[in-house]
């Protein structure tokens, strides 16, 4: 069988119809694909979440608690529902914090939260219970450390602080005020 002119040119316009067909099929899928991962739209969630973090004895340091918890893979970010974080490392008083909302870094050492936020420091031995309120406070679990930008007010036994921005280390109890430091300090009252 010989092979003309009219046989061959039905065959080679197929065959350039099919490349460019999978040309303009790639060049579109690769359009879209950017706009898929552009949207923000949540790949799960989990409510009544948990989390607790050890430390090398098995000893519980973190637990981190939350209603809600979702996490969106274009940014890798997870945001928390009414956030709930104890702190119980070993020689340190116990630190519990609550939130409206909160959000956790992509590792997942830090933690922010905004919103009605509460920092309960437990009573030890040298100090009375201690409150402090914000509204925002990041968390670096590992290095149990806290610090905000924001108006904070601190409550312990008859003292009162309040200022702008705030850094506390839960290891060594040093508290540091950044800005517009105010204070008020009942005195005890004496027995008649």
């Amino acid at each position: 069988m010989r092979l003309t002119n009219t046989r061959v040119l039905p065959l080679a316009l197929m065959f350039v119809l099919a490349l460019v067909s999978f040309w303009l099929e790639r060049t579109v899928r690769e359009q879209e694909a950017p706009v898929a991962t552009r949207r923000h739209d949540p790949d799960y969630f989990i409510t009544n979440f948990t989390t607790t973090s050890y430390d090398r004895d098995g000893a519980t340091e973190s637990v981190l608690s939350a209603d809600r918890m979702v996490h969106y893979p274009d940014d890798d970010s997870t945001e928390l529902l009414r956030p709930h974080v104890v702190q119980t490392h070993p020689n340190e008083p116990r630190m519990t914090v609550s939130a409206e909302r909160g959000a956790l870094s992509r590792d997942g050492d830090d933690i922010f939260l905004y919103d009605n936020v509460v920092l309960v420091r437990a009573a030890d031995k040298a100090r009375p219970e201690a409150q402090i309120t914000t509204s925002f406070l990041q968390i670096a679990r590992d290095r149990s450390l806290v610090r905000t930008d924001r108006d904070v007010v601190i409550h312990e036994d008859r003292r009162t602080l309040a200022g702008r921005g705030m850094e506390y280390d839960n290891r060594s109890q040093m508290l540091q005020l950044l800005s517009r430091v105010r204070g008020v300090f009942e005195p005890e009252k004496k027995a008649p």
